[in-house]
């Protein structure tokens, strides 16, 4: 399926121009993107973030990945995520054996519908399949639910961001997660309010929660 994609976006490139962030997007490789992994305490929580999106490598990557869903940078993201996985889960096997997840933040139905793709949904299944197939983790896509339509955060004051996520996220019905280690993903933040907030139900449930973003603005 993956080789079909490939050969369909070649085919596609060929027909129509690619945007220039998406342009110079496909002419990168993963050491082409610079990396800042750092942490942050935001909202009371810990968020790593990988990049810094002032970069403008950093800001075609993301905007390729959330307007043009761009294959090539769902896979240079994912090769980014993964070395940093490989190397903090390895960590993490060191003290605990618990199950462990990756979940991407999840947009709402209606969001989701007009895009037509949640953008680090896109990366987290182009990452390597030990990552997904639970050889290091599990990939679990569909375990976390937006129950209501948000306002996009960057329109928003800072002072805003918080209570337009407030109670916005909730687990699917009849999922267990308690005594889970779960990597909570998304693909910019700014004040926290998104991760922090979607990271709350899984809390309650009993998962031991790592928030991480591609990057941060």
């Amino acid at each position: 399926m993956r080789r079909l994609l490939a050969v369909l976006e070649v085919i596609l490139d060929t027909i129509l121009p690619l945007r220039e962030r998406s342009a110079r997007t496909k002419g990168r490789s993963p050491e082409d993107i610079p990396l800042s992994p750092t942490v942050h305490d935001l909202l009371g929580v810990r968020i790593t973030t990988l990049m810094d999106y002032r970069d403008e490598a950093v800001q075609d990557l993301v905007h390729s990945l959330k307007y043009d869903g761009s294959s090539h940078a769902a896979k240079l993201a994912a090769d980014i995520v993964a070395d940093y996985l490989r190397e903090d889960i390895a960590s993490a096997r060191t003290f605990s054996q618990q199950e462990i997840l990756i979940i991407p933040v999840p947009l709402h139905k209606s969001r989701a519908r007009e895009r037509g793709f949640n953008q680090i949904e896109l990366v987290l299944k182009a990452l390597p399949k030990e990552f997904r197939d639970g050889t290091r983790a599990t990939l679990a896509p569909h375990l976390l639910v937006r129950t209501r339509e948000t306002k996009p955060q960057t329109k928003l004051l800072r002072t805003e961001r918080l209570s337009n996520v407030a109670g916005a996220f909730s687990l699917k019905e009849g999922v267990v997660v308690n005594k889970v280690t779960a990597y909570l993903i998304d693909d910019v933040t700014t004040t926290g309010a998104t991760l922090a907030n979607a990271a709350t139900p899984l809390r309650r449930a009993g998962a031991e929660v790592t928030l991480l973003a591609l990057a941060r603005a």
